[in-house]
């Protein structure tokens, strides 16, 4: 039998730890909801689904130093009407963001330093006919106010009507040719239908001169090119700068199980591609961009705006700058800073400092 002192001492103890399992089971659910608020005013919108980054505990940048990202080059979008063999940044995903979000992103890299944005693909006047382009050039130069906004692409979708409403805010336009023998293009896929690459590509570089856009030629030396001379043509168009780069593999892009393009048989060797610049060593425009200039000198944000680090051989992704800011992603981006300066990736990229003959 228990006495009535027990009793009540039991009693005591029951209703002591009742409030203190109620006051826990409070605080507990307190702090998930305040978790939940704080990640939904963290990320505006819940419905863009970014995917999880390729490997789960990537490498930082080889140096502790903060890099600025001074000159990026945005991927917005994979798609692309042309079927280069030795692409590198293949059509994986349709995926493209919200142009607010995109400005957003674009903001965020100013406010960490870029002076130069360079939007690419695919393709980038494919989407929405070049007018979301056309806007995010705008807003960069316009609000941004950034020295220099570029662009690369294949030519063929660019009409004279989008010079007509954003050339003034465009400083470069990089357009694409691997052979001056159409031919050799088709071959390599640089091409659509029976329309002529070159055509388009004089036509493009005669709108730049009229609107007053600098004019820049890309080329990828490959087997199918590697003979050429290109002196004459190069000459005639007389771009600001004539980038040649030597054919890459990407693991999972152009080569690999995985990959949309199997460009092993576009490979060079390194004495071939010096062969090709000793014999373009009087065009004065030309840069040169070896595999080993390209693989860490690029800042490359891809569709999610994720940093990719192609250290490796691959494209690692980093977190999206949306998602964690520019700082944290950038030390995941393989950026070497000091080859980005070797190469010449800083130079007069303004067009109101190059002081051109229109």
């Amino acid at each position: 039998m228990l006495t009535s002192s027990q009793v009540g001492f039991a009693t005591m103890l029951i209703q002591f730890c009742f409030k203190n399992v109620h006051s826990f089971l409070s605080a507990l659910l307190g702090w998930i909801c305040t978790s939940y608020r704080t990640q939904m005013q963290q990320t505006p919108l819940g419905s863009i689904s970014r995917p999880k980054t390729r490997i789960q505990e990537q490498k930082r940048g080889s140096s502790t130093q903060l890099t600025t990202p001074s000159s990026v080059n945005y991927h917005f979008t994979r798609q692309c009407n042309y079927k280069c063999g030795f692409c590198f940044h293949t059509a994986k995903t349709s995926f493209v963001l919200p142009i607010e979000e995109a400005k957003r992103g674009l903001r965020l890299l100013k406010d960490a330093g870029m002076e130069k944005v360079n939007f690419s693909g695919g393709e980038p006047f494919l989407h929405e006919r070049g007018n979301f382009l056309g806007e995010l050039v705008r807003f960069c130069k316009q609000e941004l106010q950034l020295p220099s906004v570029s662009i690369v692409s294949n030519g063929s979708l660019i009409r004279e009507t989008w010079f007509q409403k954003y050339g003034d805010y465009l400083d470069i336009l990089a357009v694409s040719c691997d052979s001056f023998d159409e031919n050799t293009n088709k071959v390599i896929g640089r091409g659509q239908g029976q329309k002529s690459h070159l055509d388009k590509l004089h036509k493009v570089r005669n709108w730049c001169r009229e609107y007053k856009v600098a004019f820049k030629i890309n080329s990828v030396i490959n087997t199918y090119n590697v003979d050429e001379d290109m002196t004459e043509q190069i000459s005639a168009l007389n771009p600001v700068r004539w980038k040649v780069f030597q054919c890459l593999l990407i693991e999972g892009e152009n080569a690999g199980e995985d990959s949309l393009r199997e460009a092993e048989k576009f490979v060079i060797s390194d004495q071939q591609f010096q062969d090709f610049l000793d014999r373009h060593q009087n065009v004065k425009c030309l840069v040169p961009e070896s595999n080993q200039k390209m693989r860490d000198s690029y800042l490359i944000l891809d569709e999610y705006m994720r940093f990719l680090d192609c250290r490796e051989g691959r494209k690692d992704p980093s977190k999206s700058i949306l998602d964690v800011g520019v700082k944290e992603a950038i030390t995941f981006s393989g950026f070497d800073e000091k080859m980005f300066l070797i190469r010449g990736g800083k130079y007069v990229w303004s067009k109101a400092d190059m002081k051109l003959e229109w």
